[in-house]
């Protein structure tokens, strides 16, 4: 997955906030084939990585949905030149609980630089390797 825009689905965003249903159901409607426990796990997966975007990177243009056999590849573009931060998970935290959850679900995650100023945010889910109790 060197080229994650190559035959990417993309879902377009407003620069506000957008219903998190609308993007659980775009996932759904988009990985249909993957079974249930699959699709929950990358829904999970955008909906935290979306929402720490808006949260802390100025909102994003878009999600992309990039898929390999049965590897996922989640993005979302933020205008933050600054990495995202895991927190320490504390269930008893008002915050701090997202990229923990990511962790634990993707196979790998982090981030890349983009040329104007801001970053991409990914996580990799591996559909074969997926395990709730990971």
């Amino acid at each position: 997955m060197d080229d994650a825009s190559v035959g990417a689905l993309v879902l377009d965003l407003p620069h506000t906030v957008p219903p998190l249903v609308q993007v659980r159901r775009w996932v759904a409607a988009e990985l249909d084939d993957l079974g249930d426990d699959r699709v929950v796990a990358v829904q999970l997966i955008a909906t935290e990585l979306l929402t720490n975007v808006y949260d802390h990177g100025g909102g994003s243009g878009q999600i992309r949905l990039s898929r390999d056999a049965n590897r996922i590849l989640v993005e979302v573009d933020d205008g933050s030149p600054s990495p995202p931060v895991m927190g320490d998970g504390n269930p008893k935290s008002v915050r701090g609980r997202g990229l923990v959850l990511v962790d634990k679900l993707a196979r790998s995650w982090g981030y890349r630089s983009r040329a104007d100023g801001g970053k991409t945010v990914w996580a990799l889910v591996d559909c074969e390797t997926l395990s709730w109790t990971s």
